[in-house]
């Protein structure tokens, strides 16, 4: 129970790895805040799950893309759950494959939206009370794809280098004020974004890796609950990449 007693916001938490980690919150003593653009039902479930494991917990939507939106979510979480210890900025879209000089500028837009200005306002609706209380951790979920930058993904590759410097410069502004920030970044994960990646890709997209699997958003999960717990106390501006051996140290 590494989280006892703490309230957690995780965006994007009625699937994959925004749900795996909104539960493994709870299983370490978190009570949960899941938000949801437009899949209900799954934000429901998952708060249905967290109540099961004796937690408190409230589905929230909102599109992260819009920065009032996100103010109202963190404000709807704090009046359900109370002030907030940990956010997770897992919320996020994937691009359409395409190489750069074919690219619709309106995808390009359309990612960046919701994967680097989402991230931004989620960070924004939730650290002036952090800094307040002079605690809190917050958790950004990036990606390895912005470090092999493979061919056809601009998008999302770009949106996530900028969550990588967005999680090193807030680490930097807020660390002599009690507040953690780090980011994870996954390689192919069983969710929807991964299998649909590699089916896309084809098999050749998990042979490469070391390991020789795909990750689960599980292990995702218990990463997060490892880096908003107190066992991370001295940790923060770091990117952990979680992707079975993929990207070298």
């Amino acid at each position: 129970m590494r989280l006892a007693g703490r309230i957690a916001l995780v965006t994007g938490g009625s699937r994959g790895i925004g749900r795996a980690i909104a539960l493994e919150f709870a299983r370490e003593g978190s009570d949960v805040a899941v938000t949801y653009h437009k899949q209900a039902a799954g934000a429901e479930a998952t708060a249905a799950a967290i109540r099961a494991l004796g937690r408190r917990a409230v589905a929230i939507q909102a599109d992260i893309s819009d920065v009032d939106a996100c103010r109202r979510m963190a404000g709807e979480a704090e009046a359900a759950l109370g002030p907030l210890d940990i956010a997770v900025a897992n919320g996020g879209v994937a691009s359409r494959p395409g190489f750069i000089a074919d690219l619709p500028v309106e995808e390009w837009h359309r990612v960046l939206a919701v994967d680097l200005n989402g991230c931004f306002y989620t960070i924004k609706a939730v650290i002036g009370g952090m800094l307040d209380r002079g605690r809190g951790v917050i958790l950004t979920i990036s990606s390895i794809g912005a470090d092999r930058c493979s061919p056809g993904g601009a998008p999302y590759y770009v949106s996530k280098a900028g969550v990588n410097a967005l999680t090193h410069t807030l680490a930097n502004e807020v660390a002599a004020r009690g507040i953690r920030v780090n980011a994870i970044a996954p390689g192919v994960v069983m969710s929807d974004m991964g299998e649909r990646m590699i089916k896309a890709v084809g098999p050749q997209l998990v042979a490469g890796i070391p390991m020789g699997r795909a990750g689960q958003p599980e292990e995702i999960g218990k990463l997060a609950a490892f880096l908003a717990s107190d066992d991370a106390a001295w940790i923060t501006g770091k990117i952990y990449r979680i992707d079975g051996g993929v990207v070298g140290a």
